[in-house]
């Protein structure tokens, strides 16, 4: 049975899907992991994980579907993270992962000094934030002296699993536009005055798009991992970009919202859009430009809850359907980990107002998922105000099992979400990439036959009022709160406060 095999390897899990021609699941593989987070804004994992997670997986789904014929291998990763590796690819250190980990602020700030935020723009699309890979090079040269002598590749999860699986040295466009000054995005690649003046003797990975071969399978991995020699294997990407493509929100005028641990936004269009509140990058194909956000928390935030209550999911979900819109007038700012766009602010930090004793563990968690809700609204707001054309939005993962939360969503926002038939993510757009990349010509999938939208999530006209009123509290709660909190922050970290390198929108911007 011919078919394809795709693993994304994520922030809190490792998944995989064997996936037949006509785009049918046939297997299904999880691996669960977690992250560490040594300090407080520090959020790295073991790169030796994410092969072994994908090992694990090959061979769990394949041992599942004996007759299986592996045709193309498709992988993705959690991104953009900062992996370095000597000339043996050897990790010098743990993988410094994506705008959750906050610890190159120092960085930001002097690199945004020596060259400009206007000609970083020009050059990288994007002011450099948390986001952004380059600073964190610098701080592995800063601060680890004795890592960086060593270090002489750059890799993340998806170029890391090409690696071990092809000896192919590579990293995407989309994943490249991430790191942050150092890839130029009108001109598709590397800029070589900034690589070399901060990322130094590290060798340049070859540039793919996200759907090209990187390379076949080698006898190595073949016996490790059970996938026959010569497989091919694509480049791959980060997975948001992924999770874009396995429900066919990547064509102009596209948003996608994927629901995990944190929550992502791709807005897709051929224009190089450019605004400090947002991130800039390189579309998953070429010819693409891409508007991208993400909220530090969602997924995080109602599992710290779970913790926290000792609930299960359904029983949360039904007190917070209990509850009703308002969360009997609770509000919170869900920056439990920092917060990333639109506000860029890594010293943000969760806020409950209007708590009493009368409030009960539903009320906190509908109030919870609906400030994941105004987040999303925050940044669909900033989106547009800088000119993005959002003509339809697709929901893609984990979280969109849960109604009543993507409902909340599209009650706040406004918006008409579309749900495909599959929302696994991102192994799912892995192994169609994969299937795309060597179909006969002519003969190429389309993800609309492999996924179909099956459902369509409507706002509620009758809350309008409510949210919107609730939204311009969450604005304005921010922004009475944010010196405070921005002084807990410090003493968090045992240094001074810093400032967000944005102001957040007004309402009355969007």
């Amino acid at each position: 049975m011919r078919c394809t095999l795709g693993v994304d390897i994520g922030t809190s899990s490792s998944k995989g899907v064997l996936v037949g021609a006509d785009g049918g699941i046939l297997a299904t593989a999880t691996r669960a992991h977690d992250v560490e987070r040594p300090r407080t804004g520090w959020v790295e994992m073991d790169a030796a994980i994410w092969w072994d997670e994908f090992v694990a997986i090959a061979r769990e789904l394949l041992a599942g579907v004996p007759d299986a014929e592996i045709v193309g291998v498709g992988v993705s990763g959690m991104g953009p993270c900062i992996l370095l590796a000597d000339e043996r690819d050897e990790p010098v250190r743990p993988a410094i992962l994506y705008g959750v980990d906050t610890r190159s602020t120092a960085q930001i700030e002097r690199m945004t000094a020596e060259l400009g935020v206007d000609e970083i723009t020009r050059i990288g699309g994007s002011t450099l934030t948390s986001q952004a890979g380059g600073p964190k090079i610098a701080w592995i040269e800063e601060e680890e002296p004795e890592a960086w002598e060593r270090a002489r590749r750059l890799y993340m999860p998806a170029s890391w699993l090409a690696r071990r699986l092809t000896g192919a040295y590579v990293l995407d466009h989309q994943s490249a536009s991430q790191v942050s000054p150092l890839y130029d995005i009108e001109g598709e690649c590397w800029h070589d005055p900034w690589w070399a003046r901060y990322a130094g003797e590290i060798e340049r990975p070859r540039l793919h798009w996200a759907g090209e071969i990187a390379g076949e399978v080698t006898a190595e991995a073949a016996a490790l991992t059970g996938i026959p020699v010569g497989t091919p294997v694509i480049a791959g990407t980060i997975d948001a970009w992924t999770e874009a493509v396995s429900v066919g929100a990547h064509e102009v005028g596209d948003l996608m919202l994927m629901y995990g641990t944190t929550m992502f936004l791709v807005a897709t269009g051929e224009e190089t859009l450019r605004t400090p509140s947002m991130w800039t990058t390189a579309g998953a194909f070429a010819g693409t430009r891409n508007l991208a956000g993400g909220l530090s928390t969602s997924g995080a935030l109602t599992a710290w809850l779970k913790g926290l209550t000792g609930a299960d999911y359904p029983e949360l979900l039904a007190e917070a359907a209990a509850s009703g819109a308002g969360a009997n007038g609770l509000l919170v700012l869900p920056y439990f980990a920092g917060e990333r766009t639109p506000i860029q602010d890594p010293d943000a930090r969760g806020v409950i107002a209007g708590l009493t004793l009368a409030h009960t563990r539903g009320d906190l968690y509908r109030a919870a998922l609906e400030a994941t809700a105004l987040g999303v609204r925050h940044n669909v707001e900033t989106m547009r105000a800088a000119g993005a054309d959002i003509r339809r939005i697709v929901a893609v993962g984990g979280g969109t099992q849960g109604r009543l939360w993507m409902q909340i969503v599209s009650d706040v926002t406004g918006l008409v979400q579309e749900v495909p038939a599959t929302t696994i993510g991102a192994s799912y757009g892995a192994a169609f990439l994969a299937a795309t990349a060597t179909a006969a010509q002519g003969e190429e999938p389309t993800i609309t036959a492999w996924n179909p939208i099956s459902e369509r999530i409507s706002p509620d006209e009758a809350l309008r009022p409510l949210y919107d009123s609730l939204f311009e509290r969450y604005v304005r709660l921010y922004e009475g709160s944010r010196s405070v909190v921005h002084e807990l922050a410090a003493a968090q970290r045992g240094a001074a406060p810093t400032t967000p390198t944005t102001t957040p929108i007004a309402p009355e911007a969007s």
